[in-house]
């Protein structure tokens, strides 16, 4: 495929596969990474009805995506305090030399809110716009339609809103996904909402 990709994934999990498989049945063309080169071409080969791009490398994973990148890190974070580093954060500095302005991460995973916050921070001082999004509904809600709960910049949002609102449950015609507020908002509510389920 010739065209740039509209959203890039990074961590093919299972429910990075399934996110991946339901932004691209909404008409995306989707590019995905993972840090085990046969894992994405496995992913890929299984799929050869749908757009996307397999990346072997994250250097052409960024150059394969349409500006403003929007790429969507989906690998587990195990950062208790704020200012613990994780898998997250090793995927974030990756990316940032390869980045332009104004360029768009989301972490889609479970971070802590105050670690979101610090990202959000940093990033932003860079010149990279970041959201920390809870996905709530599992690996099935991830391929059917999720709740989405972002939280970062107004402005961000924005940017965002086409394919949230497309990839999410939809109750009554609507779509499960609001901007929640600034910083690690959308991680917070994400929070709550585990607390509830789990708890």
């Amino acid at each position: 495929m010739s065209q740039k990709s509209d959203f890039g994934l990074i961590g093919l999990a299972v429910m990075g596969q399934n996110l991946v498989l339901n932004v691209e049945s909404r008409g995306f063309q989707v590019s995905v990474y993972n840090r085990t080169t046969s894992v994405t071409e496995d992913f890929v080969a299984a799929h050869p009805d749908k757009k996307l791009v397999g990346c072997k490398t994250m250097e052409d994973f960024v150059q394969s995506l349409a500006t403003p990148r929007k790429i969507m890190i989906m690998v587990k974070s195990n950062a208790v305090e704020p200012t613990d580093r994780d898998a997250v954060d090793a995927v974030i500095e990756q990316l940032i030399p390869l980045l332009d302005q104004g360029d768009i991460i989301i972490d889609g995973g479970n971070s802590f809110y105050k670690t979101t916050e610090r990202r959000d921070a940093y990033l932003e001082a860079k010149g990279l716009r970041f959201i920390g999004a809870g996905v709530s509904g599992g690996e099935e809600g991830a391929r059917k339609g999720p709740s989405i709960m972002p939280g970062g910049p107004a402005s961000t949002w924005q940017v965002m809103k086409p394919i949230f609102e497309s990839i999410a449950a939809k109750v009554d015609g609507e779509p499960c996904v609001i901007h929640i507020g600034p910083g690690g908002a959308g991680h917070y509510v994400k929070m709550i909402h585990n607390g509830i389920e789990y708890g």
